[in-house]
């Protein structure tokens, strides 16, 4: 059976140059490279030289880049960085359909007293700019909104957001803007300067490099407190010794993903196209989420009305495709996704929302098996059904 792999907004396979780059580093540079000897200053070459390819693929000083564990830790550092910057600011503005990295760390920051404003999107999944520009207040620290959500792949305005912040005058020093372009890296082009953010989260595991490496982009001149601290690795803006294979395997991904960038989007981009047009014209009451906003190349949410998201997933594992459910359910709590929540979508289709996410290696045969299988499986499971509903899916 032919195994078709959609997920790859959720991880990606490490490209066989990332591992070929990284194989030395195990087996002949494993030297620590904080170390004063030859043996430890080749892996610190090897490190510096990721730096730059990383900070190359975003238009960023190699200075400017600080490695991480993951694009988790690079949000958390972003936001609570910002605010030990600006104690006197109580004030958070973000989107109520950001990664939980984000979303939870604001939660938490209001049960500490912070004043969180939590940005809302229409039904395609788009921010309100005029609600965002109320939302500026002269005791805002910072702004976290992300660059492309994961879900829906919907792109947000990030230049216009960043120009908006850069003219306005705030006492005290501007309000500092962060994004998470953890879905956006690898996939769009990705210019800090044109952007105007001040810190920037990026993630290996989403553009072929391995899981466990990250890096949080942070501008000349921003204020910046530590998360971790300890030794003075990361010029002492994060502590523990570098992860040195996996930072130079993403080193790798990022030179490759500049390389293919234009190459790969339209690639991907007409793959989903007949993905979507194919599901559309086959399974009615098909519904593809935030279909007329500016999206990623590689990403497609679609809603199938009257039917159990998770169900269509076991069964396309049967059938050996993987994909996400877009309803982000945990066992038996039945919590529909909150970025569709965000959007309105309807209550008959939340439920049976699958994303489909695809990268490099994905091609017109997988796009096929999942045309010739899909159909059958919402036609099955319409047919099954605890929940009633007009649509009847052709095959």
């Amino acid at each position: 059976m032919k195994q078709v792999y959609l997920d790859n907004n959720a991880t990606t396979a490490v490209a066989s140059e990332v591992v070929d780059e990284m194989l030395p580093v195990f087996r002949e540079f494993y030297g620590n490279p904080s170390s004063t000897y030859s043996f430890g200053s080749r892996v610190r070459d090897m490190l510096e030289k990721a730096r730059c390819a990383v900070a190359a693929s975003i238009n960023a000083l190699p200075e400017e880049v600080i490695f991480t564990s993951c694009g988790t830790e690079s949000d958390n550092t972003a936001i609570l960085s910002a605010l030990e910057a600006y104690p006197g600011r109580r004030h958070i503005i973000t989107t109520v359909v950001e990664h939980p990295a984000v979303l939870n760390v604001c939660r938490q920051m209001q049960d500490k007293g912070y004043a969180v404003t939590y940005l809302r999107v229409d039904s395609n999944g788009r921010l309100d700019m005029k609600s965002f520009e109320d939302a500026l207040r002269n005791d805002t620290a910072i702004v976290s909104i992300m660059y492309a959500n994961n879900e829906t792949g919907v792109v947000f305005p990030i230049e216009e957001i960043g120009r908006l912040i850069e003219g306005r005058n705030c006492p005290g020093g501007k309000i500092l803007f962060h994004t998470d372009a953890v879905q956006a890296v690898g996939k769009v082009a990705v210019d800090v300067k044109k952007l105007n953010v001040d810190m920037l989260s990026l993630s290996g595991h989403k553009l072929h490099a391995p899981k466990g490496v990250g890096a949080l982009y942070v501008r000349k001149g921003t204020p910046f407190y530590p998360l971790l601290i300890g030794g003075n690795q990361e010029q002492g803006r994060r502590s523990g010794t570098e992860n040195t294979a996996s930072i130079v395997g993403l080193g790798k991904a990022c030179e490759l993903a500049v390389r293919r960038l234009n190459e790969e989007a339209v690639y991907l981009g007409k793959l989903r196209d007949r993905l979507e047009t194919a599901i559309l014209s086959t399974c009615p009451g098909a519904v593809v989420n935030g279909r007329t906003a500016d999206r990623l190349p590689n990403t497609s949410s679609i809603s199938f009305e009257y039917i159990d998201g998770e169900a269509i997933l076991m069964l396309l594992d049967s059938n050996g495709i993987y994909a996400a459910s877009g309803s982000a359910c945990s066992s038996g709590s039945g919590k529909p996704s909150h970025v569709l929540e965000a959007m309105s979508i309807p209550t008959s289709a939340i439920h049976g929302s699958v994303r489909f996410s695809l990268s490099r290696y994905n091609d017109d045969a997988d796009i096929d098996r999942l045309i010739d299988v899909l159909p059958g499986v919402i036609k099955k499971l319409r047919e099954i059904s605890p929940l009633t509903g007009p649509p009847k899916c052709a095959h």
